[in-house]
């Protein structure tokens, strides 16, 4: 699980105080945002794309609805949400603001400034009132986040009733042969493609570990219920290297 304790979580290998990990994390994604979405198509050889377009099935975005995207960083998310909606408004918040500068290039670029707002802001305090959104996500960001399960809390506080969570998110796979294939996969090549593209192994050496620390699909769902989200369930994406877990306030 990513919490320990009351006052340290885990920071990929390594176990720190809860109050420095939003700074480390920040951090991470500073010296990345450059090259952000360039290291996600090389990582998952594209199936990134693959996954986010299955999370816009099973969301099924309908004209006028209100996102909120949460760790959305550039944007990505929120671009296929505005796409597939036809009309809508998507708010993307991020604690990394050069992630952000990044997404309001690609929305300029899209014209699509007007239908985006993008907010600086953590995901375990979010600045919106209560009943804000019709839909919440949050894609390979809420392992990152120092108290996941307070973050669920915020988006079930912050969704209007009948409001959706929809979480993609890296996860584990149910065979253990391929689960240590994967890894050896991601802890071997994956720091190096970091090093060789983004000039830094680091970042991606601790977001590899982050996975492996973040919980398993059963017990991440048991987490999603205990926000208070019903009707909660999950689909495994590539056999589990990556799942979507989907609840509704109701």
């Amino acid at each position: 699980m990513t919490e320990i304790n009351d006052k340290t979580t885990h920071f990929g290998r390594e176990t720190i105080p809860e109050n420095e990990k939003a700074g480390r994390v920040q951090g991470v994604f500073n010296s990345v945002a450059s090259k952000y979405d360039i290291m996600n198509d090389v990582m998952s050889v594209g199936i990134h794309r693959l996954w986010k377009d299955a999370m816009m099935d099973w969301l099924a975005p309908r004209p006028g609805q209100r996102l909120l995207d949460v760790a959305g960083g550039t944007g990505d998310i929120s671009f296929r949400f505005l796409e597939r909606a036809g009309q809508g408004h998507a708010t993307v918040l991020d604690l990394t603001e050069p992630m952000l500068v990044e997404g309001r290039k690609r929305a300029e670029a899209a014209n699509l400034a007007d239908s985006l707002n993008w907010v600086v802001g953590d995901a375990m305090a979010l600045p919106f009132p209560d009943n804000s959104f019709d839909v919440y996500t949050i894609s390979f960001g809420i392992r990152n986040v120092t108290r996941p399960q307070q973050a669920l809390t915020e988006a079930y506080r912050v969704l209007r009733p009948g409001g959706r969570l929809m979480v993609l998110e890296f996860s584990q796979l149910p065979n253990e042969g391929l689960q240590k294939l994967y890894d050896l996969y991601s802890f071997n090549i994956i720091p190096r493609m970091g090093q060789l593209i983004a000039g830094d192994r680091d970042s991606y050496q601790y977001l590899v570990e982050s996975i492996r620390n973040f919980p398993d699909q059963d017990s991440f769902l048991a987490m999603v219920r205990q926000a208070g989200f019903e009707n909660a369930r999950y689909r495994n994406l590539s056999m589990g290297i990556a799942a979507l877990h989907s609840g509704w306030k109701i």
